[in-house]
């Protein structure tokens, strides 16, 4: 089933973005992982002792602007490689997103915490 946008999408870079300004390298960071699509970096403010933002390079607004497949498994790949390396899968994760306009930060991100307690 194909979905019908009335709204354009914005996926290119953006001059103000502070994560594509990253991607650009025109701020500096230490990268936890680099690929020529997604980035992966300690959170500034972490609330776990592992608190990552897995980033796409591409300036996507909001995780419903994704539409290539190929960044999307990507993104999925990356996300399950930070968990294994970084010992999470039986230790405990959790991975958010926001949307809606919800986000700090207009680009798409995810946060992989950990580890975390299982709850009773």
């Amino acid at each position: 089933m194909q979905i019908l946008r009335s709204v354009p999408i914005i996926i290119s870079s953006m001059d103000d973005c502070i994560f594509c300004k990253i991607a650009r390298h025109e701020i500096p960071k230490e990268f936890t992982y680099e690929d020529e699509d997604v980035m992966v970096f300690p959170d500034i403010h972490p609330q776990k002792p592992t608190h990552l933002l897995v980033i796409p390079k591409k300036h996507i607004t909001d995780f419903m602007d994704v539409q290539e497949a190929a960044l999307w498994d990507n993104i999925r790949l990356v996300l399950q490689n930070m968990i294994r390396e970084f010992g999470l899968v039986s230790a405990g994760f959790k991975l958010t997103n926001n949307g809606g306009g919800s986000q700090l930060i207009d680009h798409l991100h995810f946060h992989l915490m950990g580890p975390m307690a299982k709850e009773a």
